[in-house]
């Protein structure tokens, strides 16, 4: 492990790195959050259906 050349590849990244634009920040959030809430009802509707169907689930 060459500590030098890592701190190195780390500081040249951050100074790539910027902070996202609150327009930026709000579009990936945005959409962030509907993957969550889609793989969330995608997960309630195969419980609903397991649990509506006779000798399947709980």
């Amino acid at each position: 492990m060459d500590v030098p050349y890592d701190l190195n590849s780390y500081i040249r990244v951050l100074k790539l790195a910027s902070t996202p634009s609150t327009d930026e920040f709000l579009q990936v959030s945005k959409i962030a959050g509907a993957g969550i809430l889609l793989i969330g009802f995608i997960g309630f509707l195969m419980f609903a259906i397991m649990s509506l169907l006779p000798g399947v689930g709980a």
